[in-house]
């Protein structure tokens, strides 16, 4: 089976370089969230493993292993974001309640990205995503007519009519994919986690296994 068409075009952009080689296991993550996920996801992570794009978090279905990393998951970013769902009233237009988001990706100066859970068909889920800075009067949220991994790949080709998030870190630009567990072997090295270029305050914050 080659790999999913969008995670194609990703690659192109951000090669697999620093992949993290985890293999998921779908079913018990569908299990414990309830629900099954969009193919395109499911194929990001088993492309790249468990890692970043930049400032890019992208959430894993389950709590990972890596050290200091274990409560960055769908289900830890679940219940926060859909306080701001309900707290901001959600998209404009958009009668779902908050039960409706999934959280997919995070950071990029506390952006959130999530799954639109509006169809029965995972992959038919657009994305919605929550921005810390908008202008007086607009919505902190939008909804994008495409899946996780074309929003991700439109952002940094610059695709969309703006920038969608309010960090334009990789709008029109790509950035790197790094794996937590090479991040963590760097911060072990007293190397720079995304860059891996030697960290010169790492003598002074020294990193340990435990």
């Amino acid at each position: 089976m080659g790999v999913h068409p969008d995670v194609a075009v990703l690659l192109d952009l951000v090669p697999a370089d620093f992949a993290g080689g985890e293999r998921l296991d779908w079913t018990a993550a569908e299990a414990l969230l309830g629900t099954r996920l969009p193919r395109d996801y499911k194929a990001l992570l088993d492309t790249y493993g468990v890692g970043d794009i930049g400032e890019l978090v992208i959430l894993p279905p389950l709590p990972s292993d890596v050290p200091r990393r274990e409560g960055t998951h769908i289900g830890s970013h679940t219940a926060g974001l859909r306080r701001l769902w309900d707290s901001d009233g959600g998209v404009p237009g958009v009668t779902l309640g908050a039960d409706a988001v999934l959280p997919w990706g995070s950071g990029m100066n506390a952006n959130e990205m999530a799954w639109l859970m509006n169809d029965p068909e995972p992959d038919n889920w657009p994305v919605v995503a929550w921005r810390r800075h908008v202008s007086w009067g607009e919505s902190p949220w939008a909804l994008f007519e495409c899946g996780m991994v074309q929003f991700i790949t439109r952002m940094m080709l610059g695709q969309f009519e703006s920038c969608p998030l309010s960090d334009a870190s990789l709008w029109n630009r790509t950035d790197t994919f790094v794996s937590w567990r090479e991040q963590h072997r760097r911060l072990l090295a007293g190397l720079d986690p995304q860059t891996g270029e030697p960290d010169p305050y790492a003598d002074m914050f020294p990193i340990t296994e435990s």
